[in-house]
């Protein structure tokens, strides 16, 4: 893993300002923030909770697959991927990207490339709770 990326998964509240603060360059001058939140609803079902399990050592080197394929195709100077696993209720922050780049428009596409290669690829497996059962879901429909 390259020092200028930080790959987390945890069972553990994510924090925002932690994945912000981390992504930070001197030479950057725009830092793209994903946020991805539990619904409360999906497909017409109402979500009581959702759990996620993962492969975790898999999963980092997912993510830095992912950082390098992304930084090949754009000039970014950071990619932080911070990932929670467990029980998430909606609400809840289920993964926060930041992306840091000399210019905005590689920030916003880099950020773009790394949440939908991480959903195809990343080895992170959600069961969705309902009121009146469970299903475990594609990591993409």
């Amino acid at each position: 893993m390259s020092q200028e990326n930080n790959f987390i998964i945890k069972n553990a509240p994510l924090s925002i300002e932690e994945v912000y603060n981390e992504s930070l360059d001197q030479n950057s001058g725009a830092v793209n923030l994903f946020v991805g939140t539990v619904r409360n609803e999906n497909n017409s079902k109402k979500v009581a909770k959702l759990v996620y399990e993962s492969y975790d050592s898999m999963v980092l080197a997912e993510f830095d697959k992912i950082a390098r394929n992304a930084k090949s195709k754009w000039s970014v100077n950071k990619i932080v991927i911070h990932h929670r696993k467990g029980v998430l209720h909606p609400g809840d922050i289920a993964v926060i990207i930041a992306v840091s780049s000399p210019h905005r428009q590689e920030s916003f596409e880099a950020c773009s490339f790394v949440i939908e290669s991480l959903k195809k690829s990343a080895p992170i497996w959600k069961k969705e709770i309902y009121d009146d059962g469970q299903e475990w879901l594609e990591s993409h429909p």
